[in-house]
């Protein structure tokens, strides 16, 4: 898997699907929503990765209400209707991709939703030590996002994906959990955790830097 490639095929995808996004993803709120649950109560800088239109703020600013947040997407478009949401003046709205866009330091929490099951372990890898670096000691990464069943079902999914001539625009490709959690670890995290959501098929990742 190309990581160049797939980052502007996940930027191309959404862009033409803006219009319906927030729709598609109400009914995921429950799996969003459980990111706000799982912060602590001392966190106040914040940065979302793969925020989109930042639906899941709408619960964190709830809770945190002078919470600064970092948000991070790769798509113009989504990060246009983020601007327009109650919240924006704090919220600082940062346009690139992951893996080499400046994410900062000194975060309290990093948080991800529906955002990172699009990409190779070794991307993931590096990605996780990433977010490491953008944490103050102590931080917590929370991620709730889309887990593959088995690993039988996570090896067709990157079949799928490598196999695909394009006539499909869009294939997931998350890794099970335990696969997940040998990546955190392996990227620096300790006390990694796993919680069920309301998605049978989403967990909610909670991974601490030390």
């Amino acid at each position: 898997m190309n990581l160049q490639k797939r980052n502007e095929e996940m930027r191309a995808f959404f862009a033409l699907r803006i219009d319906g996004y927030d729709a598609v993803h109400e009914e995921f709120l429950p799996t969003k929503n459980v990111l706000t649950e799982a912060m602590p109560q001392d966190a106040h800088r914040i940065l979302d990765i793969g925020a989109g239109t930042g639906l899941e703020l709408f619960a964190l600013f709830a809770r945190f209400p002078h919470a600064e947040v970092t948000a991070v997407d790769i798509c113009t478009e989504m990060l246009s209707r983020l601007a327009e949401r109650p919240f924006a003046a704090r919220v600082k709205c940062v346009c690139g991709d992951f893996f080499t866009t400046d994410l900062g330091t000194g975060y309290d929490a990093v948080i991800s939703t529906s955002a990172l099951h699009h990409f190779a372990p070794k991307d993931k890898l590096l990605l996780y030590r990433r977010i490491l670096d953008a944490l103050h000691p102590g931080g917590v990464f929370l991620n709730s996002d889309y887990i593959a069943l088995s690993s039988q079902e996570e090896a067709d999914r990157f079949a799928a994906y490598r196999d695909n001539d394009g006539s499909i625009p869009h294939i997931d490709t998350p890794l099970t959990p335990e696969h997940e959690h040998r990546l955190l670890i392996a990227a620096g995290f300790s006390n990694v955790t796993a919680e069920p959501t309301t998605r049978r098929n989403y967990l909610l990742f909670n991974a601490i830097k030390p």
